[in-house]
């Protein structure tokens, strides 16, 4: 169990900016600020300041807010080596193994192309938490825009090797949707059905329904339980014109 206090902020339609603060150090950091206005309120609503921004990756969904959080409170600015040439406020570039952390808490960093060039995700594995940014959602995986069913097929199986305990905060409030394509691809699967149960009931009630754990994902994810690149190749290309 983390002592992190992490903070689900949502932006533009769809996103969540996680804001993260270590209460013993007092060191507060922002994952993917799609914006800057709703992230800055929160943490003067809270008195905290913001140190550091990790990125995942390129999208302006992601990095819309660095500017401006960076003019406002001089934060150092970290995110994937191969894409910092689209990321112009990058201090920092980070590679697979590399390491960030925020206090005491070290985040490595694990190369997951495929949704873009050049994503990554932050693993926590003293905290059992992982950013995944939008390579792994709750029950669904990110469009491979940039990669290709290879790489994303490895990032689901490095995922998945995780203990299942991890908290799995990914950027975006797409479970609903994911959820029906799941029971498509799954129809079988009692643990979706179950789960969209519940999925469905919180959205009734607009709620969040990240973050997600590892175990859920095992259960209940058809990307993550695809048995091959082919697999993932064919169920992508089926969510990517599902309609249902």
């Amino acid at each position: 169990m983390t002592d992190l206090e992490i903070v689900r902020i949502p932006a533009l339609s769809d996103n969540y900016i996680w804001l993260v603060h270590d209460p013993v150090s007092g060191k507060t950091m922002v994952v993917d600020p799609a914006e800057a206005a709703p992230v800055l309120a929160e943490t003067d609503r809270r008195g905290w300041r913001i140190g550091q921004i990790w990125n995942t990756h390129w999208h302006p969904d992601h990095t819309g807010g660095n500017a401006a959080i960076k003019e406002a409170t001089g934060a150092i600015v970290s995110g994937p080596a191969a894409e910092a040439a689209r990321i112009p406020t990058l201090d920092v570039a980070l590679s697979e193994g590399d390491s960030v952390r925020l206090g005491d808490h070290l985040a490595t960093v694990l190369e997951t192309p495929g949704h873009t060039a050049g994503h990554i995700i932050f693993h926590l594995p003293g905290d059992a938490v992982v950013f995944t940014g939008d390579t792994l959602f709750a029950m669904g995986c990110g469009r491979l825009f940039e990669g290709d069913a290879g790489q994303m097929f490895a990032n689901m199986q490095r995922l998945a090797d995780l203990p299942p305990e991890t908290i799995v905060y990914c950027a975006h409030e797409y479970t609903q949707s994911n959820g029906r394509f799941a029971l498509a691809a799954e129809p079988d699967n009692d643990a979706t059905r179950e789960r969209m149960e519940a999925v469905d009931a919180a959205r009734a009630r607009c709620e969040a329904t990240v973050p997600t754990t590892i175990a859920e994902e095992l259960a209940t994810n058809p990307f993550l339980r695809a048995d091959s690149a082919e697999q993932l190749r064919q169920r992508r290309m089926a969510k990517d014109a599902f309609r249902g």
